[in-house]
Formats: C-alpha cells, sequence, structure tokens
C-alpha cells in the first residue's frame, strides 16, 4: 500500500491515462493484471494504487520505487514494452510522470 511521505526516498511515478466509458473497464483489467503478474514482482517496486475518475474517462496511477533506474529498468522489459502497446491501444493517451513529493499534509 503506497504510503505518501515527505521524505521517501525513491521514485513516485503518476501516470496519468484518458480513455473513454467504453474502453475503461478493460483499461482497469489490463492494469491490474499488469501489476498482479509482473510490475510488483520487479525489482524496486515499493507499491502503487489506481484510481478512477466518476465519468470513467481518466485513470490514474500513482507508483512508488526504490530508484529512478528501477522503474525504468521495469519500462525496458520487452514484457513491459508490449504490455504498454496494449495499454496504449485501450486508450487515446497515458503520460508517466517522475515526480517527488513536495509537501504532505
Amino acid at each position: 500500500m503506497p504510503q505518501i511521505l515527505a521524505e521517501f526516498p525513491g521514485q513516485t511515478v503518476i501516470t496519468t491515462f484518458e480513455c473513454s466509458p467504453g474502453t475503461c473497464a478493460d483499461l482497469l483489467d489490463a492494469l491490474r493484471e499488469a501489476y498482479d503478474a509482473f510490475i510488483r514482482h520487479q525489482p524496486g517496486f515499493a507499491a502503487a494504487a489506481i484510481h478512477v475518475n466518476d465519468a470513467q474517462t481518466r485513470v490514474v496511477n500513482y507508483s512508488q520505487w526504490a530508484s529512478r533506474e528501477a522503474y525504468k529498468a521495469m519500462l525496458r522489459t520487452e514484457e513491459m514494452r508490449r504490455r504498454n502497446r496494449d495499454i496504449a491501444r485501450l486508450c487515446r493517451s497515458f503520460e508517466p510522470v517522475m515526480v517527488e513529493v513536495a509537501a504532505v499534509f
């Protein structure tokens, strides 16, 4: 379970997916499957959460990694490259952004 801490030493990644109500459930299934079968088993994975808006037009993925390098290594695997191609077909766009926690209240 992700814990948002100002002193988190690793890498936080927030990915926003733009989808349609017609593909949202399939996108959520693909993301759950990717995390369950592959991503959570990768070196450096710490935690993740998947969020969806009421209109089912946006999915947001919050993930935490031990380091930027661990996250990038996972992305470079053949398995994740294949999964990302499949995920891209289910949404209009998706953008991972590496961020740092600036403040917690």
